[in-house]
């Protein structure tokens, strides 16, 4: 049986028909958009929170974003073991609605970043990786306010339990401020929660899965998300 992906659509959303794209038409994969006011989930088994600027950033990324009547029901159903995936916005909006630790600053450049950076994969014991064979990923990122921070019991119980999945490197996998674009804690690119079942990534992993685009590393995330559902 497919998996069905369901793409929550905020207003000032633009990553989400690149999502959709992605797992739809590129790999095949059931999937619906589902209108922030919405409150019904139209039996997804994973809910895909896109980036972009929902609500145009006002007041602080995301913060707006987690009173959407939807995000009711993403909680719950996240809470229920529920599988979902934020994306750049979206990892700020599960941020901002507590279902993931911590918080969002501005870039350490206070400038938008926008280019391709490499990921260690830092834990296979989870859904979103388990399939990943690969160490190392390239995939491009495009936010102003990715610098994850978080106070140092926190940081430490994310590091212990390896819920730290994601880390920004060199292409060798070699870690150092020189490969961090953004300035977050132990070069952070993404985390999960304590039960394994929602993750928040600030690059965008739908970007490349195309082969057309010559790169679909990007794809193996949401395969070992179909093939370990």
């Amino acid at each position: 049986m497919k998996p069905k992906f369901g793409v929550i659509v905020f207003p000032g959303s633009n990553c989400d028909h690149d999502a959709y794209f992605a797992v739809k038409k590129i790999l095949g994969y059931d999937a619906e958009f589902i209108w922030h006011k919405e409150n019904d989930l139209k039996d997804s088994d994973v809910i895909i929170l896109p980036g972009g600027f929902s609500y145009g950033d006002y007041l602080r990324t995301g913060a707006i974003a987690r009173f959407s009547p939807v995000m009711k029901t993403v909680n719950d159903f996240a809470e229920k073991g529920g599988y979902v995936i934020g994306i750049c916005n979206g990892f700020q909006i599960l941020l901002e609605l507590g279902l993931l630790p911590g918080i969002m600053m501005k870039n350490e450049s206070l400038k938008f970043v926008c280019k391709d950076v490499h990921l260690r994969v830092e834990s296979n014991s989870n859904i979103f990786t388990k399939s990943i064979d690969q160490k190392i990923l390239k995939i491009p990122v495009a936010h102003g306010e990715g610098n994850y921070f978080t106070d140092e019991k926190t940081l430490n119980e994310l590091e212990s339990n390896q819920q730290v999945l994601f880390r920004y490197v060199s292409g060798e996998g070699k870690t150092g401020q020189e490969f961090n674009p953004n300035g977050s804690l132990n070069n952070i690119a993404g985390i999960i929660n304590k039960k394994r079942n929602v993750l928040g990534l600030m690059p965008h992993p739908e970007r490349c899965c195309d082969p057309v685009l010559g790169n679909t590393d990007g794809a193996l995330l949401f395969k070992s998300v179909a093939d370990n559902l």
